[in-house]
């Protein structure tokens, strides 16, 4: 997906909203849960059950009570791969289900990945090529090697770890080099190796007054903002300070959006909380 696509799809829903998939079992209604009791279920001619069968059934229900105002969404793939294989092939099937749904809404990989060479143009196949992801977040600790594989692919993106919204991100992020702070310095650095249409950065939410800062010096990229909804961030004040002309931001929510309900409407409650972030 490509900016301009991006862009018109944040005009149409009124909306900046990325939902993001962080799938715990643990925190799924008991009607969920059930499914991986309840024998097997074929999906284009495999058979699931178990805890992929709970995934799948929990996901594809949050989607679709989601979609109407959600312009991303944002699996975190430790949340799958804890699960082991079974965990992957759930993953595999929602990012088919939102591929042939709901083919508008941008995809994200949160992988925060991080090597170089070979190992980084692996990494950017599997999510670009393998499941079609549209973005992969990346950590930049490694240099410009660790990203520039990912800018390869047209339409595709590589969103770099800038400043995050971790207590302790402070330890590193905020150290000085000639006067400037680490996360300005990885973030010029990133822009002279991509432009604003395969590059994002990952600003968390509850730093919202570093957003006016961040735009001095990065007005056009988008801003994917993480730590809003469970972790205190706002909204409002996220698009008061971060936004540009063509919206410039992404807002995450997660735990906020998928366990708002805890019982058998657990996804009409998930599309009542995101409707409220989205249309501010």
């Amino acid at each position: 997906m490509n900016r301009k696509q991006l862009y018109e799809q944040i005009q149409a829903k009124k909306s900046m909203l990325c939902v993001g998939l962080d799938v715990d079992y643990d925190k799924m209604p008991k009607c969920v849960k059930d499914l991986a009791a309840a024998g097997e279920v074929a999906v284009k001619g495999k058979l699931f059950k178990g805890t992929s069968r709970s995934i799948i059934e929990f996901n594809k229900n949050i989607i679709d009570a989601t979609a109407a105002h959600a312009v991303a969404y944002k699996p975190n793939l430790a949340f799958y791969e804890s699960y082991g294989i079974e965990g992957m092939r759930a993953l595999e099937v929602t990012v088919d289900y939102i591929r042939q749904h709901y083919p508008e809404i941008f995809l994200i990989a949160d992988a925060k990945r991080g090597d170089i060479g070979n190992t980084a143009r692996m990494y950017a196949k599997a999510y670009f090529e393998t499941m079609d992801f549209d973005a992969v977040t990346i950590a930049p600790y490694m240099g410009a090697d660790s990203v520039t594989p990912f800018l390869e692919y047209k339409d595709k993106w590589a969103i770099v770890l800038a400043l995050t919204s971790n207590a302790s991100a402070y330890q590193f992020q905020s150290a000085t080099k000639d006067g400037k702070p680490l996360y300005q310095v990885v973030m010029e650095e990133m822009m002279e190796i991509s432009n604003p249409d395969n590059m994002m950065f990952v600003v968390g939410a509850t730093k919202a007054d570093k957003l006016t800062e961040l735009r001095g010096f990065c007005p056009d990229n988008f801003f994917l903002v993480p730590g809003v909804g469970a972790q205190g961030g706002s909204a409002e004040e996220v698009i008061r300070y971060g936004s540009n002309a063509m919206g410039g931001l992404l807002i995450n929510s997660s735990r906020g959006i998928i366990y708002a309900g805890d019982s058998e409407d657990y996804a009409q409650k998930a599309g009542e909380v995101a409707a409220r972030t989205a249309n501010l």
